[in-house]
């Protein structure tokens, strides 16, 4: 596949899912970086800001099938999965295997954290092995596969914070912030009328070879050892023992307790490979890096006390490393 086309593709979706969601141009591009780098999204904010109807228009645009499934406490691993059921077969009994919603090639996993942690669990193999275990028997989901999981940060009651090693599977952590009162002019000129816009089908039929070529494609694009360099550098100094200096005060470190695992660097490379390949560029650039860092590290930085008596964000941390961090 030729770079243009990539870039061409990647400009119809984006345009197709701006015609319905407005104010939310930097998530869009990057839920569909992540797409093409076989990553999964979490989605944090507020309710009534378009987190769903994002979701849906991606699927709409890809032309993929979309399931959604609503997390809450009482809902069980296998009403994700799946389960065997007992059918007649020509008067034999016998256990089917009924599909869960999980077998889809976009989920949305709504307010992911209002499940229990073993409801939680049962995504994680979905996620990084592209398959789910029933009863011993592995069964393979949808290709392309992507889970869009969403959460609320402001009512914690009732909820069950995800765990890391849930947390680093996500290739992305996005904020979705609430519309400027322009935006929101536009949205009520959108939504309140009669013609209430639905996205169309951007791919083709075969979008299938399509998409598997544009993810080749991804992987291809060339990065130069001083920006890889810069990337690990980077990545190193989120670790308690490898912070720089943030200040006269005080150093990064002293807020962190856990640093960035190795997919937090798989994340920033793959996500500068795709925003490189949606500007037009077979080559990752110092801006690629840094407009991706704080979407691939800000959920895989676990801060300490300290920093939530300071009220110290991972943001801010990932700030003041980029900040100190000299580019070579």
């Amino acid at each position: 596949m030729e770079p243009e086309r990539f870039q061409e593709t990647f400009k119809r979706l984006e345009s197709e899912i701006q015609r319905v969601i407005v104010g939310h141009d930097d998530v869009i591009r990057k839920v569909l970086i992540a797409f093409f780098a076989g990553g999964h999204i979490l989605l944090e904010g507020v309710p009534g800001l378009g987190k769903t109807l994002l979701v849906k228009s991606l699927s709409r645009a890809l032309g993929m099938s979309f399931k959604r499934i609503q997390f809450t406490p009482d809902l069980m691993p296998s009403d994700i999965v799946g389960t065997e059921v007992l059918t007649d077969n020509n008067g034999h009994r016998e256990f089917q295997f009924k599909q869960g919603p999980i077998f889809a090639h976009v989920v949305l996993a709504d307010e992911i954290n209002r499940a229990t942690p073993k409801t939680q669990s049962a995504v994680l193999e979905a996620m990084e092995e592209k398959q789910v275990t029933v009863f011993g028997e592995s069964h393979v989901l949808e290709s392309p596969f992507m889970v869009l999981a969403t959460q609320n940060p402001i009512e914690l009651e009732g909820t069950y914070p995800l765990p890391e090693a849930q947390l680093d599977r996500f290739f992305f952590k996005l904020l979705v912030a609430p519309p400027a009162p322009d935006q929101l002019r536009e949205i009520l000129k959108r939504t309140t009328g009669a013609d209430i816009g639905e996205c169309s089908k951007v791919l083709p039929d075969d979008q299938g070879q399509l998409v598997n070529e544009m993810k080749l494609l991804l992987r291809q694009v060339m990065i130069a050892p001083p920006i890889e360099d810069y990337v690990v550098r980077l990545v190193h100094a989120t670790q308690p023992n490898g912070a720089p200096t943030a200040s006269s005060n005080g150093s990064v470190k002293q807020f962190i307790r856990f640093g960035s695992s190795p997919r937090g660097a798989q994340s920033v490379i793959l996500g500068a490979k795709g925003n490189a390949l949606a500007e037009g560029r077979v080559h990752v650039s110092y801006e690629d890096v840094e407009t991706v860092l704080s979407p691939a590290l800000r959920h895989r930085i676990i801060l300490n006390f300290q920093a939530e008596a300071e009220n110290v964000s991972t943001d801010q941390i990932v700030a003041e490393v980029m900040k100190q961090v000299k580019r070579t």
